[in-house]
């Protein structure tokens, strides 16, 4: 289920215009809802069923983390967290989700 609201950029911390909290997605008010931002987004809500819901946000932010550190600069951390990766490569795919490995996202760590 897709909600609009303003809460997001305040979660991302104005980093991002839509994020997945399972079962939901948040999407900010002026952000475009286009087919790629829902398969990008439906990939996440996967990652987050496979681990569980909790174990994926613990991990989401510990390889956030790490990557920080890596890069020093917060862009480059998130577009390489191994769930993020999995997402951007695969968001102008469609059928991904119907042909997805389990844990698929590992592949990108």
């Amino acid at each position: 289920m897709f909600i609009r609201t303003a809460l997001v950029r305040l979660i991302t911390f104005g980093f991002a215009s839509a994020i997945s909290l399972y079962p939901l997605v948040l999407i900010g008010h002026t952000t475009r809802l286009s087919r790629r931002l829902v398969v990008h987004e439906r990939i996440h809500l996967q990652q987050q069923a496979e681990l569980l819901v909790i174990p994926f946000y613990v991990l989401y932010g510990l390889e956030y983390l790490v990557r920080l550190l890596h890069y020093r600069n917060r862009y480059r951390a998130y577009r390489n967290i191994s769930f993020e990766r999995e997402a951007y490569a695969h968001e102008r795919t469609p059928v991904y989700l119907q042909r997805r490995p389990f844990w698929a996202w590992r592949r990108y760590l």
